[in-house]
């Protein structure tokens, strides 16, 4: 029987090319905390400013991930609206500042675990914390999509994707359209057709996907085509190398140039309790699409 994927949504991907990448040295990229210069944890400047790191190792990093804001689109009908709150703050007196976030885990960037569409996989506890890390982590492929057609078999066979490849991010017409930053859902997107995961799933060695809108199935075929990723699950296993992740994640234009093959993406996901015990009864918690805190591609400079 075949396992199922991993599926993720993103922004804009071009088809990957050789590109060197220069960064600046290690010494600039992590100045000593413990220096009183001008290149400290904090600047000296009127106003302080946190340094953000973007180097590690021989590469640069950059966050692919959807920043999560008021208007980030959302499966959820009523949107994230004022989804983090500040609850404690020392400017009011407070000892120490505290935020509560509550948020629709269908949102922005993420990734989908099998308890998505498949009601035994969730009941089962198949949630994000089982898919497998080696398949969240490694290097990818970008391509771009027809843009004329959602991808069906005819678009995958077209595409030529090498044998070995594991982990493919689809660049489509949703994000020529910006779709990703509308504030309303979008039925017209982009997505897999049942007969095009099927292909993907019988022809390719693709384990990991991912796509530029909130879901990796297009909507005339949402359920059918999560199934043909998601279905052939051994409940009594854990997810293995076997499996194919679906996620969502997203791209800022400025930031193609930078991309290369040879890129890696590295993917986490937030570590939530499945359960939660009530005064009467414990309840289940769903997590079936919380993923993707960020995402980010490691491209090294070679």
């Amino acid at each position: 029987m075949r396992a199922p994927l991993i599926l993720l949504v993103f922004f804009q991907v071009l088809a990957t090319i050789l590109f060197p990448v220069s960064v600046s040295s290690l010494d600039e990229a992590y100045p000593s905390p413990y220096q009183d210069d001008e290149a400290s944890c904090f600047k000296k400047t009127e106003t302080l400013q946190p340094i953000r790191r973007e180097i590690y190792g021989n590469g640069r990093i950059i966050d692919i991930t959807h920043k999560f804001t008021p208007k980030t689109l959302s499966g959820h009908p009523d949107g994230l609206v004022d989804f983090l709150k500040l609850s404690s703050d020392m400017r009011n007196g407070s000892l120490y500042n505290f935020s509560v976030m509550k948020l629709p885990l269908h949102s922005g960037t993420h990734v989908d675990a099998p308890g998505h569409m498949v009601a035994d996989y969730f009941d089962a506890g198949f949630d994000v914390d089982t898919l497998d890390l080696d398949v969240l982590n490694g290097p990818a492929l970008l391509v771009d999509v027809p843009r004329d057609s959602n991808i069906t078999a005819k678009v995958m066979k077209s595409l030529n994707i090498p044998k070995g490849v594991r982990r493919v991010l689809f660049r489509t017409l949703n994000t020529d359209r910006g779709l990703m930053w509308k504030e309303e859902f979008d039925s017209s997107y982009v997505g897999f057709m049942k007969d095009g995961a099927q292909w993907l799933v019988d022809n390719t060695d693709i384990k990991l996907v991912g796509i530029d809108y909130l879901s990796v199935a297009a909507d005339d075929d949402l359920v059918p085509a999560h199934l043909v990723f998601f279905e052939g699950r051994g409940l009594k296993s854990a997810l293995g190398s076997g499996d194919v992740v679906l996620c969502k994640i997203t791209f800022d234009s400025d930031k193609e140039p930078i991309l290369k093959l040879g890129s890696k993406v590295l993917i986490m996901f937030l570590k939530v309790a499945a359960k939660m015990k009530t005064k009467d009864k414990t309840m289940r918690i769903s997590r079936e699409d919380l993923g993707f805190i960020w995402m980010e591609y490691l491209v090294r400079d070679k």
